[in-house]
């Protein structure tokens, strides 16, 4: 299996896949892990990556264009397989071992690891094919949450692991999960965040920016906000 990991900091993960079992998974070719700078599909002298986010606010948010031109190059690299695109965010769906397996029956597996306040939506909407949470908790970034993926995935592929006793009786691998009936408790979502272009091509398409989000007027973009943001309830 082929992991392609996009991301602006790739030394991160030097160390992760020169150990132990990642690295012997490596050497036995059962998976391969491969780091993209995302500032390789830059097109100006400084390497930008990000920009300020359109309706004001605090951070920058990571832009389109450079991670567009870097999946589908990525993608010309496993070409023929079965691929899917990952984005990691607190709000996306939450990474279980069931999500494990699926993954581990791909062949190759693109994780966008964003960083700053997050990156524009429109990755989420239009280029990636799922959005991914490993957790009710917010990170500096999105590497983190891309080697817990690897490690799940490759631990479940076939001569990762020893022994395949070691994977039949593990946590998760049951469907059914005991719950304390009637407590709940609920999480914010964040609305979404964009920068600039306003309007960018993506797949032949163009796609722009809500446009309350430039109009200026910060009352109606508080309301946008406070539309686009949701509380999510879970039992516990």
């Amino acid at each position: 299996m082929r992991f392609d990991i996009i991301t602006i900091f790739p030394d991160i993960f030097n160390g992760f896949a020169e150990q132990a079992l990642i690295a012997r998974a490596q050497k036995k070719k059962i998976v391969s892990i491969n780091l993209h700078s995302l500032r390789d599909w830059t097109a100006d002298a400084h390497k930008t990556v990000d920009d300020r986010p359109y309706g004001g606010g605090a951070g920058m948010v990571m832009m389109v264009e450079p991670i567009m031109k870097a999946v589908k190059d990525i993608k010309k690299k496993g070409a023929g397989s079965k691929s899917r695109v990952v984005i990691f965010s607190p709000k996306g769906k939450k990474f279980t071992q069931a999500t494990a397996r699926r993954y581990a029956k791909l062949d190759q597996l693109i994780l966008i690891s964003g960083r700053y306040e997050g990156i524009d939506e429109r990755v989420a909407e239009y280029i990636a094919d799922e959005e991914i949470s490993i957790g009710d908790y917010v990170l500096f970034g999105g590497e983190v949450p891309a080697m817990v993926v690897i490690e799940a995935v490759t631990r479940l592929l076939p001569g990762a692991v020893g022994k395949l006793e070691s994977l039949k009786d593990e946590t998760f691998n049951s469907a059914v999960k005991n719950t304390i009936a009637g407590k709940q408790q609920f999480e914010f979502i964040e609305y979404p965040h964009y920068t600039r272009p306003d309007i960018i091509e993506i797949n032949g398409k163009k796609r722009q920016v809500p446009k309350v989000l430039l109009s200026g007027d910060h009352k109606k973009i508080e309301e946008w906000r406070k539309r686009h943001s949701t509380w999510r309830a879970r039992k516990i």
